[in-house]
């Protein structure tokens, strides 16, 4: 396996550093949106410190997580959705270390309610309050950064329309300890589809990314920290202008890893379609425009979904 970097951090950018009022007209959003903007140009992602996700719920997360890969089998194959690729995924042969759930509209509580009513048929308020909570405000942090996003790169005029494009899934994920010592995958190399993720991770490690240069860095962020990182229908939707990263998950030693992401993700029938200024002679344009939701579809009848969207996939 190639060497990783352990000299290469990624940027930090701290959000508490305008309260709970942190907003377009509070004193720290222009040098805040400045700095997005560079890590997201360089390497696609950064390592966030958000402090309306208060500690102790970021704990009962990871617990949560611990208690619905306990669940058998055949209770957690009855997370189903009728969105490709959101429900339970586990037990590939490609990768026998991972296994993920998902739960779509995890900021709306009927809806968290209606998946764990299918793993608790006689309910569990508390995974239910958990999920939920922790959804909704990592939804408030998911919109300030595509917010600054949008004003940095001159887009304000299409603020309203970009942030209610999205939906928001949830998506739990366990690495099994690998049989042996050696490093082993938990998730192949990759780049996420949605407009933007939200990782929050136990301290057992194993997060990588690929640096514009191709070398791969070791990431390791603090305990109450969230690494952000544009997906695919951002770095579309920009024209490219964001970075959309390379990252995998590579498992060591004797426990078992936990990861929650909030994808922020297109929702159907809505055309991702660059805004004519992030076209020009230096930008080409990408992507023609396409359903997100019909492309996802078209490449799981195909026979799945590739690392990365890419011209080919729009034919």
């Amino acid at each position: 396996m190639a060497s990783i970097s352990q000299q290469i951090k990624l940027p930090f950018i701290d959000f508490n550093k305008g309260g709970d009022k942190l907003g377009p007209d509070c004193p720290e959003w222009t040098d805040l949106k400045v700095q997005v903007k560079r890590a997201l140009e360089e390497f696609g992602c950064f390592e966030a410190h958000f402090g309306e996700v208060p500690k102790d719920l970021q704990k009962k997360m990871i617990g949560s997580l611990q208690e619905v890969f306990e669940l058998s089998l055949e209770i957690k194959q009855r997370n189903i959705s009728r969105r490709p690729f959101h429900g339970y995924m586990g037990q590939m042969p490609q990768l026998p270390l991972y296994e993920s759930m998902g739960i779509d509209d995890a900021n709306v509580h009927e809806k968290v309610d209606e998946v764990v009513s299918t793993l608790w048929p006689q309910g569990h308020p508390t995974f239910s309050k958990t999920t939920h909570s922790y959804s909704e405000k990592l939804l408030t942090l998911d919109q300030i950064i595509r917010r600054m996003i949008l004003e940095s790169l001159g887009l304000e005029n299409h603020l309203e329309e970009h942030l209610s494009s999205a939906y928001y899934l949830l998506r739990l994920n366990k690495y099994k300890k690998p049989p042996t010592a050696e490093a082993k995958s938990g998730i192949n190399a990759h780049t996420d589809k949605s407009m933007l993720t939200i990782l929050y991770q136990d301290q057992v490690g194993g997060l990588e990314v690929e640096t514009k240069d191709g070398e791969w860095i070791g990431i390791k962020p603090s305990p109450e920290s969230f690494i952000v990182m544009v997906g695919d229908s951002l770095y579309a939707w920009t024209n490219g202008r964001l970075r959309s990263p390379y990252h995998r998950v590579m498992i060591s030693g004797s426990e078992a890893r936990y990861s929650v992401g909030l994808f922020s993700m297109p929702k159907a029938g809505y055309i991702i379609k660059a805004p004519d200024k992030m076209v020009d002679e230096e930008h080409p344009l990408l992507f023609e425009p396409f359903d997100y939701y019909e492309l996802i579809k078209s490449l799981r009848q195909r026979g799945g979904a590739p690392s990365r969207i890419c011209r080919q996939d729009l034919l």
